[in-house]
């Protein structure tokens, strides 16, 4: 694989944001919105914390990081989806995508709401694992359509990210909330304090 081959692949992809229609920037923007905003207040209350004196387990800034990558990477696919994939994801992959969305959602919804009851952690184990095995149903519909010539590196290489942050940051995030969130009950005060 050629950088400059792949480079110019990347650009092309990119460059397709230009067939959106006012619809298609609406949706690109509230998706690639909302994960924004979870990585600038995951990331936001971390700095909160730390500026507070916090010392954050090493593990936990793989949340942010993890984040950081997937929104990354959903940007460059997400492109490929409003555009030159549209008509292929009709057949079925657009479902798998809903689904995988909101379980992804709610997982972290309910992984942060266990850290005040520590029972929601059964619906947040629930909800990941069912992302994760609505994901890999994704990759084998993009595999699929990758032989057969219906997908590119860009989207394939892009869907490696989306797996890669998305482990990276609940991985980080269930490890933390099996430590019992050290330095949240500090971070919390701090933002209590003012």
């Amino acid at each position: 694989m050629r950088a400059d081959g792949i480079l110019t692949e990347i650009s092309v992809y990119a460059g397709r944001v230009n067939q959106f229609s006012r619809r298609d920037w609406l949706i690109y923007t509230l998706w690639i919105g909302l994960m924004l905003g979870l990585f600038s207040s995951v990331l936001g209350f971390l700095f909160v914390g730390r500026s507070h004196g916090v010392v954050y387990p090493v593990y936990v800034w793989n949340i942010p990081i993890g984040i950081f990558i997937f929104v990354a990477s959903i940007a460059f696919d997400t492109i490929g989806h409003l555009t030159i994939y549209r008509e292929e994801l009709k057949k079925g992959e657009s479902l798998v995508h809903g689904i995988t969305i909101f379980c992804g959602i709610t997982s972290v919804v309910t992984l942060v709401g266990a850290y005040q009851n520590r029972e929601l952690w059964m619906l947040s184990a629930c909800l990941t694992v069912l992302c994760f095995v609505y994901s890999l149903i994704d990759e084998g519909l993009h595999w699929v359509r990758y032989l057969q010539q219906k997908s590119d590196r860009v989207e394939m290489w892009s869907h490696f990210g989306i797996l890669l942050g998305h482990s990276l940051m609940m991985l980080g995030w269930w490890y933390w909330f099996a430590k019992g969130y050290p330095g949240v009950a500090e971070t919390l005060s701090a933002f209590a304090a003012g």
